[in-house]
């Protein structure tokens, strides 16, 4: 995919470099529309050349470009999902731009269904790895120049940037749990069984989005962050059948204590230094 006209878009209608992406999974949207939007730029997904319209309930599909706490940042309102029929080239496009554009730092945030019992249904999970079950991955193909062929993923989710998100949830009486997202194609749920393998595989959480950004996230030299909203229990540890829907209020009923969560995140948020890729 040729994202060459999308940035050149984006660099005419943004007056700004972004330090820093969010990516709003399922439910967490409504922070796209925060009052530091109002006065910042969006950029709907459809208005992008080589970019669709959103086919998932819960992801609007926009890029606001606003100062968010002090610091110009991106708000990215849904994501393109393998399932949906995508090429990992347009799931990941918007990874791309933001390197491009210079962003230092991304969080990455999604719905889950909880693989580990000792998690609440309600509840966020900080990622610290993931296990990539989607039977590819992004950076097959050409290599896209300067990244490394062979990327180093032994600190995909950044220590540093796990710490300060401790930080923030400890500020908001918040403990939050550190865990291992396992990462799938869906649009299926998961079945008892594959729950169960995960689970022997040392997953926490499970999911249909993440892991491919994240892959190419850091092949574009940023520092990469997780946040998974646990939404449902895993198939087989409760005997209630799952529901997108389901996903959807429970991520609502949260949303408040992540935004706070991110506010101070995002406030005291401190970027180590090093070599950033050039492009």
């Amino acid at each position: 995919m040729d994202i060459k006209p999308a940035i050149e878009i984006l660099r005419q209608k943004v007056p700004f470099a972004p330090e820093l992406a969010i990516v709003l999974g399922s439910g967490f949207g409504s922070l796209a529309d925060c009052p530091e939007t109002k006065s910042g730029t969006t950029i709907n997904f459809r208005d992008l050349p080589g970019f669709t319209d959103q086919t998932v309930i819960g992801h609007s599909g926009k890029m606001c470009f606003c100062e968010f706490e002090k610091k110009k940042i991106v708000l990215q309102a849904g994501r393109f999902h393998f399932y949906e029929g995508h090429p990992m080239s347009l799931v990941t496009a918007p990874m791309r731009i933001y390197g491009c554009l210079g962003v230092k730092a991304i969080l990455l945030t999604n719905a889950a269904g909880a693989l580990n019992p000792s998690l609440d249904v309600g509840s966020l999970l900080i990622i610290k790895d993931h296990i990539n079950m989607q039977g590819t991955n992004p950076l097959i193909g050409p290599n896209i120049e300067p990244g490394s062929r062979f990327p180093d993923m032994s600190n995909l989710y950044d220590k540093n940037l796990r710490q300060q998100l401790q930080v923030a949830g400890a500020q908001c009486n918040q403990n939050l749990k550190e865990g291992v997202y396992v990462a799938v194609t869906g649009p299926s749920f998961e079945t008892p069984a594959e729950v169960n393998a995960f689970r022997l595989l040392g997953g926490d959480a499970v999911g249909m989005s993440t892991a491919p950004e994240a892959i190419v996230a850091k092949h574009e030299g940023m520092q990469v962050a997780g946040v998974s909203c646990i939404c449902n229990m895993g198939a087989g540890i409760l005997e209630t059948p799952l529901s997108h829907m389901d996903v959807l209020n429970t991520s609502k009923t949260i949303a408040t204590v992540f935004e706070t969560i991110v506010r101070k995140f995002v406030r005291n948020l401190v970027i180590a230094t090093g070599p950033k890729i050039l492009r």
